[in-house]
């Protein structure tokens, strides 16, 4: 098992529009897809306006088969033309659980 971590740092006055859009759009289009959402989670202490969003894959091959079918699903395509102007950096990684993790 390995979690996706992306780290979104959304610009300024769009945090709102982000949420809502994901809230009422995205998400419907991305978990059928994708699964094993662990959870959206926003900053509160710390670099304000980002968004953490956590995925469950079985594997590496896992998570390529899914984010290729995402990347495919028109829906999905369209979706982004609205969401990606929210958004002003986006970071990636791959985390691997110790042998003694709770989630192993």
């Amino acid at each position: 098992m390995i979690i996706e971590e992306r780290i979104y740092k959304i610009r300024t006055d769009q945090l709102r529009t982000y949420l809502e859009l994901v809230r009422e759009e995205g998400l419907a289009i991305q978990a059928p897809i994708l699964g094993g959402l662990v959870g959206y989670f926003v900053t509160e202490i710390g670099p304000l306006s980002h968004v953490v969003i956590l995925w469950r894959y079985a594997d590496l091959e896992d998570r390529a088969r899914r984010r290729a079918r995402l990347a495919e699903t028109p829906a999905w395509q369209e979706f982004t033309k609205r969401l990606s102007p929210t958004i002003e950096t986006m970071e990636n990684r791959i985390l691997l659980p110790t042998d003694f993790s709770p989630m192993r």
